[in-house]
C-alpha cells in the first residue's frame, strides 16, 4: 500500500507540475486572445442573459440558468473554503492574485467548453441531450480521435467517485463529528438518503435542487463574509496591497507562517484556482450540454459566469476574511485556517458558518459530479449503465464518510489530470471553430 501511495504521489506531482499548470493557463490565454477578450467585454451582458434564461423553451432538458447552477453545484465546494486557505498557507497572500489571473483567463476556457458542448451534443436513446468533451472530441475531431474521447470518459467516470463523492462525504462527516459529535456512519447514511432522493430523479431533479440550493448557499456565505469584511473596512486597501505585493515579491515569515517565494505564490494560486473553478478540466460542459438552447455562444456566455462567481466572488470572500482577520499568518491551513478566521471575527458563530458551508457545498458537489460521472459512463457503455452507476454512486458515499481517503484523494487527483489532458488538446484543435462561431454571433448581433 505504501508503494502505491508513493507512486500516486509521484504521478500527481508530475501531472500537476509546472508543465500542466502552464498548459491549463496557456490555453486560457490563447483562447482569450483569439476571442479578442470577448468574455471580458460581454460579462455584464451575460449576467442579463442569465436572468432572462430561467424560462427558456428551446430544445434541451434544463434551462440555461439551471445548467449554470448544476455546474456551480459541482465547482462551489470545499475548495472555496479549504482550498483557498491552503493556497494562502502554502503560497502566501500573493497566491490569491494568481487565482484571480487564472479565473480571468479561465473564463475564456469555460466559454469555449460550453460552446463546443452545445454545438456537438447529441440526443441519447432516452431522449436526453448529452454532451461534453467526449462528444465534441468524437463529433468535432472525427472517429480517428475517438480513443481520446473514450479516455476522457473513462477517467471522468472513475475520478468522479473520488473528488466528487468519497472525498466530499468524508469532509462532511469529519466536520460534523468535530462540531456536533455525530458518528461518521450516521452522517454518511444521511447524506446517502438525501443524495438518493435527488439523483434517482435524473438531471431534471438535480437541476431543480441546484437552482434553489446553490444561489441560497452562495449568497448566505457571501453575506457572512461581507459582514467580516465590512467590520474591517479600513484595512481593505492594505489587504489588496498585501495580495498584489506578495504576488511579485517573497513573503516573509510572520508568526506561524514560514514564508513563501514568488514561485510558491504562482504555483499554489494557479493550482487552487483551477481546482476551484475547474476551467479546463472538462466537467462543466457536461452540464451545459443539457441546456434548453439553440445558440452555443449564448450558453458559452452563461457558462463563463461560473468561473467569475466561483473564484472572483466566493473564493475572494474567503481570502479577504482570512487576510483581514490576520489568521493567514497563524500557521494553520485548510478548513482549520478558514474556521480560525471566521471565529476571530465572529466568536462562537464563525465555526458554524464554516461547517455549514462545508456541508452544503460538499453535498451539492456530490450531486453535480454524480451527473458528470454518469454521462461519462453512458458514453462508454450506453444508457443501460445509468441505473447501476447511480446505485454504485450511492454505495460509495457511506464508504467515503467512514474511510481514510489518502490514496483515494491521490488517485482522484491523478485521474483529474488525465481528464484535463484530452479536453485541453480538443480545445486547442477546435479553437478555429470556437472563434468562427463567436465571430458569426457578433455579426448577427449587429444586424
Amino acid at each position: 500500500m505504501s508503494e502505491l501511495d508513493g507512486l500516486l504521489k509521484q504521478l500527481s506531482a508530475i501531472i500537476w507540475g509546472p508543465v500542466m499548470l502552464v498548459f491549463l493557463l496557456g490555453i486560457g490565454v490563447f483562447l482569450m486572445i483569439g476571442l479578442k477578450a470577448f468574455p471580458w467585454r460581454y460579462t455584464v451582458k451575460s449576467f442579463v442573459m442569465l436572468w432572462k434564461s430561467r424560462d427558456s423553451h428551446q430544445k434541451g432538458d434544463i434551462s440555461p440558468y439551471q445548467a449554470l447552477m448544476t455546474s456551480l453545484s459541482a465547482t462551489i465546494g470545499t475548495g472555496n473554503i479549504a482550498g483557498v486557505a491552503t493556497a494562502i498557507a502554502l503560497g502566501g497572500p500573493g497566491a490569491i492574485f494568481w487565482m484571480w489571473v487564472t479565473a480571468f483567463f479561465g473564463m475564456a476556457t469555460k466559454y469555449a467548453e460550453a460552446v463546443l458542448a452545445v454545438k456537438y451534443r447529441e440526443v441519447d436513446e432516452l431522449g436526453h441531450y448529452v454532451g461534453g468533451p467526449m462528444y465534441y472530441i468524437k463529433n468535432g475531431l472525427g472517429n480517428n480521435w475517438r480513443w481520446l474521447a473514450a479516455s476522457f470518459a473513462l477517467f471522468g467516470a472513475i475520478a468522479a467517485f473520488g473528488i466528487g463523492n468519497m472525498v466530499q462525504a468524508n469532509s462532511v462527516a469529519d466536520a460534523v463529528e468535530t462540531m456536533f459529535q455525530i458518528p461518521v456512519w450516521q452522517t454518511g447514511l444521511f447524506i446517502t438518503l438525501c443524495t438518493a432522493a435527488v439523483i434517482l430523479g435524473g438531471i431534471s431533479r438535480i437541476a431543480t435542487v441546484a437552482a434553489k440550493l446553490v444561489p441560497t448557499m452562495a449568497i448566505a456565505y457571501i453575506v457572512s463574509a461581507l459582514f467580516v469584511i465590512i467590520s474591517h473596512i479600513e484595512q481593505i486597501p492594505n489587504a489588496f496591497l498585501l495580495i498584489i505585493n506578495s504576488a511579485f515579491t517573497e513573503t516573509a515569515a510572520i508568526g506561524g507562517f514560514t514564508g513563501a517565494a514568488v514561485w510558491a505564490a504562482i504555483r499554489f494560486g494557479v493550482a487552487r484556482g483551477i481546482f476551484s473553478n475547474e476551467a479546463g478540466l472538462g466537467s462543466a460542459p457536461i452540464a451545459h450540454a443539457a441546456a434548453k438552447t439553440k445558440d452555443p455562444v449564448q450558453q458559452g456566455m452563461i457558462a463563463m459566469l461560473g468561473t467569475f462567481i466561483d473564484t472572483l466572488l466566493v473564493c475572494t470572500m474567503t481570502a479577504l476574511v482570512i487576510i483581514l482577520t490576520g489568521a493567514w499568518s497563524s500557521g494553520e491551513t485548510g478548513a482549520a485556517l478558514s474556521t480560525l478566521a471566521f471565529n476571530t471575527a465572529m466568536p462562537g458563530w464563525g465555526g458554524y458558518i464554516v461547517v455549514s458551508g462545508l456541508i452544503i457545498f460538499a453535498f451539492t458537489t456530490i450531486l453535480g459530479w454524480s451527473y458528470y460521472g454518469e454521462r461519462c459512463a453512458e458514453f462508454l457503455f450506453g444508457v443501460k449503465v445509468i441505473w447501476p452507476y447511480r446505485l454504485l454512486w450511492l454505495c460509495a458515499i457511506p464508504l467515503g464518510a467512514m474511510g481514510k481517503l489518502g490514496i483515494i484523494w491521490l488517485l482522484a487527483d491523478v485521474l483529474n489530470g488525465f481528464m484535463a489532458l484530452p479536453n485541453l488538446i480538443a480545445l486547442g484543435l477546435l479553437s478555429p471553430v470556437i472563434f468562427k462561431v463567436t465571430k458569426e454571433y457578433l455579426l448577427q448581433s449587429k444586424d
